[in-house]
């Protein structure tokens, strides 16, 4: 059982930076899954990063590619979103989410898949 906790939601101005901050505690989160991911008032929430276990390699939604960065830190057992040049349209909660299963042949992409383990989420705010 893995338990997250979501830190570091502010209100920020346009074109501003953010780090947003997950920590894990109950497991490891060194072989696991992790996303981050957003939900904005009236939208479904989608996958802005992740950090997929199969491939050792860490993905981006195509509007965020070059201004957010996902980052972990395992000895601390936590998992960062830095966030640059925001945008309006990044307002939304963010939650992190981890998951331990391992995919072999069809491997879902780690945007879109089910995750086990969510975070209660941190509000980002972009506004001047």
């Amino acid at each position: 059982q893995v338990q997250l906790v979501e830190s570091g939601g502010d209100l920020v101005q346009p074109g501003g930076s953010l780090r947003i901050s997950c920590a894990a505690s109950g497991e490891s989160l060194e072989d696991y899954t992790i996303g981050w991911f957003r939900q904005a008032p009236g939208k479904e929430r989608e996958g802005v990063a992740c950090f997929m276990r199969e491939d050792r390699s860490t993905y981006y939604e195509d509007s965020v590619k070059g201004r957010f960065t996902l980052s972990r830190d395992n000895a601390k057992n936590m998992v960062f979103l830095q966030m640059s040049s925001l945008e309006s349209e990044d307002t939304a909660v963010y939650s992190c989410a981890a998951d331990d299963r391992f995919y072999i042949g069809q491997i879902p992409p780690c945007l879109q898949r089910d995750y086990k383990y969510w975070g209660q989420g941190t509000q980002v705010t972009v506004s001047s």
